[in-house]
């Protein structure tokens, strides 16, 4: 027998038995109209339906990602369906080994999926604990943890896990919405491909490995000299090929290298390798106590740094790096805090564990600030989060240290949330773009602050550097380029631009919709919003208000007012954002 690993999902249309019996032609209606909706978003995604029967839909892919996001907008397009609501299917996701049968597939992977749509609630997408596993570093959406189930017919229980909305700008977020271009190449560029941790991939140190690529890129990207391909660009590429990689990014030189800590030790095997013809043009193999490798970071990069530009001022350099940390074991929970913070925004344990490996962190050297911009930007996805105390932190963590940009970036965002002071978040962001130049997230998400303050053409620019820094073009570039040319009334655009998401957002759902009532298309802008809350029945205008932090209060009441137009519920008055949304609008 063929066997093979896939994703598996299974759809159901809900409640279609008692339905038929009470009017059979038109249940069978929606119920066709149903499952061609979501046979169509399977094909988009790349999928195979296999199976079907009856009311359901049985679909393989190859990419347990693309999975994910065939179901979720499928639920989502459901909404704003002649006769159809979301919660008419429920849907279960699990990869698995399966058995192949000509074109159709079997056995216990083809059975879990189907125990987990049978568990699911109406317009639900319940996946298993395997299958989170293999997304949670790249996935499109949130998750809530059910805990293990246990189901009829399986010997043992099962983890479920449930789909929540869609994953608001994440720092470490790696969706990309477009294929690897074909990219020009730039002087002096390099791109570090993430290091491996050694031949046993053990994963006790993914966290050493992912961190020390992502602070050489760091160090990289402050030194103005230089075009450094950005951290998400570099991991989506699956390939270590430097003339491959060349091509993908626009890069004439490609950084890799594997780190294994034993013991006290740490071994550092590093390679530049140009995009030319593949050619090594240094190696060069570390081992040194683990309380010197922030030293020989700093010669790898200085080396880099040296070999890419030809000949660099070594103030220059000097001027970019950040302040070290006196304790290395601070630098250690630092590292752990990041590898939890990655997955942050899909699941609120990992926010939780970071933010406690940050205060350790901080614990075990008072003196480091890094720890403490980073712990800020694990708590605001908490619910617990608060901006007066993020303040009072942030601001120890600035007479600490005033060279981390995104210590700055994030200060800047807090001085409008707390207190509407667009002269300090400018200041802020302005020094945060002056110490990163080359990084395509400070890039992005400072333009989002040029939206806000009525400069959108300077968000533009700044989108079009990040989009050459990181190719594959994240969702949070295009979200920021979508807010952009709304800003500037260019609604047409504005829907092209958010239509090349390969899926769908809340934020880009919302401002197609608030474009729609501006050209007059009330009715499609309806649709938006209802697919928009089928993502996230939560939805309201309270999440406008912490998204959308224009300084022009008269611009934010005309994008509320073209949402309530829309259909998007206003915040209850018991919400904690109301009272900030009334005062924002007020211009109190």
């Amino acid at each position: 027998m063929e066997r093979k690993l896939a994703t598996i999902m299974v759809g159901d249309f809900v409640g279609s038995t008692p339905a038929m019996q009470a009017d059979e032609e038109t249940a069978l209606a929606r119920v066709v109209l149903g499952l061609e909706m979501v046979s169509s978003c399977v094909q988009r995604h790349g999928g195979r339906v296999f199976n079907t029967a009856g009311d359901a839909i049985l679909a393989e892919f190859d990419s347990p990602v693309n999975a994910l996001k065939s179901a979720i907008e499928a639920r989502s397009l459901m909404a704003s369906a002649p006769g159809l609501s979301p919660r008419d299917m429920r849907f279960g996701i699990h990869l698995a080994d399966v058995v192949c049968v000509n074109d159709d597939l079997r056995g216990d992977g083809v059975n879990i999926a189907a125990r987990l749509q049978q568990g699911a609630e109406p317009g639900e997408i319940d996946v298993s604990g395997a299958l989170f596993q293999h997304v949670r570093r790249v996935s499109p959406c949130t998750f809530s943890d059910l805990g293990e189930r246990v189901f009829k017919g399986l010997s043992e229980p099962i983890q479920v896990l449930r789909v929540s909305a869609s994953m608001d700008r994440h720092v470490f977020q790696k969706a990309p919405t477009v294929p690897a271009p074909q990219t020009a190449f730039r002087a002096n560029s390099i791109a570090v491909v993430p290091f491996r941790t050694g031949p046993t991939d053990d994963e006790d140190q993914t966290f050493l490995a992912e961190g020390l690529s992502e602070d050489i890129i760091h160090e990289l990207g402050m030194i103005r000299s230089l075009f450094v391909s950005s951290r998400t660009a570099s991991s989506m590429l699956n390939t270590e090929d430097p003339v491959e990689i060349g091509k993908a990014l626009g890069v004439r030189y490609v950084l890799t290298g594997a780190v294994r800590k034993l013991g006290p030790r740490v071994r550092l095997n590093v390679s530049l390798s140009n995009t030319t013809d593949g050619g090594l043009v240094w190696s060069d193999r570390i081992q040194r106590p683990f309380d010197e490798l922030l030293d020989a970071m700093e010669d790898i990069v200085a080396r880099v740094a040296a070999t890419v530009y030809g000949r660099i001022d070594h103030a220059e350099i000097g001027a970019a790096r950040q302040k070290r940390p006196e304790n290395m074991s601070a630098y250690e929970y630092y590292l752990r805090g990041l590898e939890k913070h990655r997955m942050g925004g899909v699941a609120d344990h990992y926010a939780y564990e970071a933010r406690e490996w940050f205060k350790r962190s901080q614990a075990a050297d008072p003196g480091f600030a890094r720890p403490i911009a980073m712990e800020i930007c694990a708590w605001s996805y908490l619910p617990d989060f608060d901006l007066p105390t993020a303040a009072r932190l942030l601001n120890r963590a600035m007479e600490l240290d005033g060279s981390d940009p995104e210590l700055h970036r994030i200060f800047g965002v807090v001085q409008i949330k707390l207190n509407r002071d667009y002269e300090a978040s400018r200041r802020h962001h302005e020094t945060a773009l002056r110490l990163a130049p080359n990084d395509a997230y400070i890039v992005g998400r400072c333009a989002a602050f040029y939206t806000f303050v009525g400069e959108a053409e300077r968000a533009l620019e700044l989108l079009t550097h990040a989009e050459t820094l990181d190719p594959f073009l994240p969702v949070w570039i295009i979200e920021e380029r979508v807010a952009a040319l709304y800003a500037l009334g260019q609604f047409a655009e504005m829907n092209d631009e958010a239509r090349s998401l390969n899926f769908q957002t809340r934020r880009s759902r919302l401002y197609r919709a608030a474009g729609r009532v501006a050209r007059g298309d009330v009715e499609r802008a309806q649709q938006l919003v209802q697919e928009a809350l089928a993502d996230d029945p939560a939805l309201s205008t309270a999440y406008v208000e912490t998204q959308e932090l224009f300084s022009d209060a008269g611009i934010l009441l005309t994008l509320l007012d073209r949402l309530k137009q829309a259909g998007l519920p206003t915040a209850p008055a018991e919400d904690p954002a109301y009272a900030n949304l009334t005062r924002l609008v007020s211009g109190d």
